[in-house]
């Protein structure tokens, strides 16, 4: 069954620039996209109901909070323990994403420390987890685009 197709361009630019910003106040939306505030909100209303935007959040630069170490680590389990392994993760203060998915590992951890001592720590901690297979960590250098 083909999905039923509900966006038009003027949702496309409305989505662009509520990636940009979502503070975006809804008067500048408006006039880029040329229609009422009021539609904007209807729209954007429209979007959230039919899950295309599931929520709004904030950015934080963690080398402003203190955190001078960021790594997206890649972390293989074994099949049968990749949702406890997962649970034990979500707990972790020093998680701040976790992604399941294919290709060469099954679980991507974003991780932040405080210093490549502590990021250490936080390795061999996950690599102690009952059901972890390998720990690959990959240290951010530069964000390019987020």
């Amino acid at each position: 069954m083909k999905k039923e197709h509900f966006m038009d361009e003027k949702d496309m630019e409305i989505l662009k620039m509520l990636k940009m910003d979502a503070r975006t106040p809804l008067t500048d939306i408006s006039r880029r996209v040329g229609i009422s505030d009021v539609a904007v909100k209807k729209r954007i209303s429209k979007l959230e109901r039919r899950g295309v935007i599931r929520g709004y959040t904030v950015l934080l630069d963690p080398s402003l909070l203190g955190y001078s170490s960021v790594s997206l680590t890649g972390i293989d389990t074994m099949p049968e323990s990749i949702f406890k392994v997962i649970d034990i993760l979500k707990k972790k203060d020093y998680v701040n994403t976790i992604y399941i998915t294919t290709g060469d590992h099954m679980v991507i951890a974003e991780i932040w420390a405080r210093d490549n001592q502590e990021m250490s720590n936080i390795i061999r901690e996950i690599e102690s987890i009952e059901g972890v297979k390998r720990v690959c960590p990959a240290i951010v250098l530069d964000v390019v685009r987020k």
